[in-house]
């Protein structure tokens, strides 16, 4: 799917807000679950946390450019964002958007 659009988010924080982050990460999925997979043109979306580096990211794959950026102005991923800011993260901005090139792999 070489026209495809990879959405990248990524959020850091200081090393003792990292545990409690993370554990906020896990817990939001039931809430933005239904909402993003019910958008247009969505591929599919990971989160991951990576503790070496203090930091948690979001990953989602989407099958245009347009599509990908619905998350921009989906209030349930605004509001969140606010509450980790709150709680002590630092999100990267802009957040990035890559149009494919290359896929392999097993999912690919």
């Amino acid at each position: 799917m070489p026209d495809s659009v990879l959405r990248v988010s990524i959020l850091r924080c200081d090393a003792e807000k990292f545990a409690s982050l993370r554990e906020m990460m896990v817990d939001v999925e039931a809430e933005l679950r239904p909402g993003i997979e019910a958008l247009p043109g969505l591929l599919v979306f990971d989160a991951g946390a990576d503790e070496a580096t203090s930091s948690l990211i979001n990953t989602s794959v989407w099958d245009t450019l347009e599509h990908a950026r619905q998350l921009d102005t989906f209030q349930p991923m605004l509001d969140a964002g606010k509450r980790f800011v709150a709680a002590g993260a630092r999100f990267e901005r802009p957040i990035m958007h890559y149009t494919s090139l290359w896929r392999f792999g097993p999912l690919a």
